[in-house]
């Protein structure tokens, strides 16, 4: 992404004051500062994402054997064999020294566009041309090409999308693996009954306006409440479709969705867009041809992940799910564990590593979160990405994600020994609601309180 010049800076540079902690941990020494209220001030009966406010959250070599010499006759003499070379052994191959944990340092973010009404979600088409897709709300996409963002929408569907709701609205996009051929895109939005809807549209190629009548509805998964609609959808390195999905709403989980192996609630989806107009459910699913339990669910136990992402260089995958009255917290799958069994994260017996009903609780066959922080760092999580770009080195393998009620940003790494670093790196005022890459993997912000999009870049 182009840095904007010093005319832009000059016009939009917000007082964003990111203040690094980067040798500090998530909890030591640190403020809380008072948490901002929800963009419409309203309070929903119980919320979760980066559209809530704080108040709607109360509620892993043998011996040689004997040998026998036979004598020769006398008359014959034995022809001495020929001296036996023996190969010196090869030299020892020189094993590479383990890379060294990455650094956590501090980071800022620096402001590129604004303007934008409820922006929630940041992406690329991975397309070649650069731009940068900013998702708003009510049902519009706008493009961010060259730090400018363009006068007329991507996509418009705000007739179609319902945002009574906090937490409604067009909540995500995402783009076919094969866009550049085939033009198909997914959104995820919140239709009129306040259904959870996954639709396809398509767009030429390197154009700047999608066909609105394009729209083919792909699922449609009824919503009890308006609050916990989950929203996120991202491609994994297995080229399969991964939806998210919150647990219904209200709060505690009144259904027990997250548990329920026949309800897609609380749940991680997985689909096969090889036809762009069907999601097929792949083979490899954990739950395929078990009739006590939905074929489209790959993992469990989810509360509302608003933001998943998977690191581009590994194929790791990192699930910010936000909590109900005490804990935020980030699961991590190896790549190799995308085709295991199900998993189950442990809504609502758990919330994060914590027993949730109970004071006591059976832990086992859930996953733990790697990181998790309380009240006193923040109150709805929004997760990140594992930043892979090249223009900052120093945050090469580090997942940035932040708080959406405290503007708190945390780096969080592998320790080296097994474990993981999560420090806190800066903090901004900016109702952060969603984190982005652009085709390099240079990593953006979106600010729901703000209006802008932002780059985050290494403080300094």
């Amino acid at each position: 992404m182009r840095r904007p010049g010093p005319r832009l800076l000059a016009g939009v540079l917000l007082a964003v004051l990111l203040v690094g902690c980067a040798r500090e941990s998530s909890e030591a020494a640190v403020v809380a500062e008072p948490l901002p209220k929800a963009p419409d001030g309203g309070a929903p009966e119980e919320s979760t994402g980066p559209l809530e406010s704080a108040e709607e959250k109360a509620g892993g070599a043998s011996a040689r054997p004997d040998t026998t010499v036979r004598e020769l006759p006398e008359e014959k003499v034995a022809t001495p064999s020929p001296e036996v070379k023996v190969a010196a052994p090869p030299p020892e191959e020189e094993v590479a020294a383990p890379s060294p944990p990455p650094q956590i340092v501090p980071i800022e973010l620096i402001p590129v566009a604004f303007g934008f009404d409820d922006p929630v979600h940041v992406t690329n088409a991975g397309d070649g041309t650069g731009r940068l897709f900013v998702v708003e709300k009510p049902g519009r996409v706008q493009i961010v090409q060259f730090g400018e963002r363009l006068d007329e929408p991507f996509l418009d569907i705000t007739d179609l999308v319902t945002v009574f709701g906090q937490e409604q609205g067009l909540l995500s996009i995402v783009f076919h693996p094969e866009f550049t051929t085939n033009g198909a895109f997914y959104v995820n939005y919140t239709d009129g009954s306040g259904a959870t809807t996954i639709a396809r549209y398509r767009a030429g190629p390197g154009e700047n306006r999608a066909d609105a009548g394009s729209g083919l509805v792909l699922l449609t998964i009824d919503q009890p409440f308006q609050n916990h609609n989950g929203g996120g959808m991202a491609f994994g390195p297995d080229g399969h479709l991964y939806v998210g999905m919150g647990d219904g709403g209200s709060a505690n989980d009144p259904y027990g969705a997250g548990q329920d192996l026949d309800s897609l609630l609380g749940k991680m989806l997985r689909f096969d867009p090889s036809n762009p107009d069907v999601l097929a459910i792949p083979a490899s699913n954990p739950f395929v041809g078990d009739p006590a339990a939905r074929d489209e669910i790959w993992a469990y136990g989810l509360r509302n992940p608003w933001r998943f992402t998977f690191d581009r260089e590994t194929g790791d995958l990192f699930i910010a799910d936000v909590g109900q009255n005490a804990v935020e917290e980030v699961h991590f799958v190896a790549r190799a564990d995308l085709d295991g069994p199900a998993l189950n994260f442990g809504w609502n017996v758990l919330e994060a590593s914590a027993c949730f009903r109970e004071l006591d609780c059976d832990r086992a066959g859930m996953e733990l979160p790697v990181a998790e922080y309380g009240r006193d760092g923040g109150c709805s999580i929004t997760g990140g990405f594992v930043y892979r770009g090249s223009e900052q080195p120093a945050l090469w393998g580090v997942y940035i994600y932040g708080d959406w009620c405290t503007g708190r940003f945390w780096g969080l790494a592998p320790d080296g020994a097994g474990g993981w670093r999560n420090e806190i790196v800066g903090t901004a005022d900016i109702g952060l609601s969603s984190f982005g890459e652009e085709e390099s993997g240079e990593m953006f912000a979106t600010g729901l309180f703000s209006g802008g999009l932002y780059e985050l870049v290494v403080a300094g």
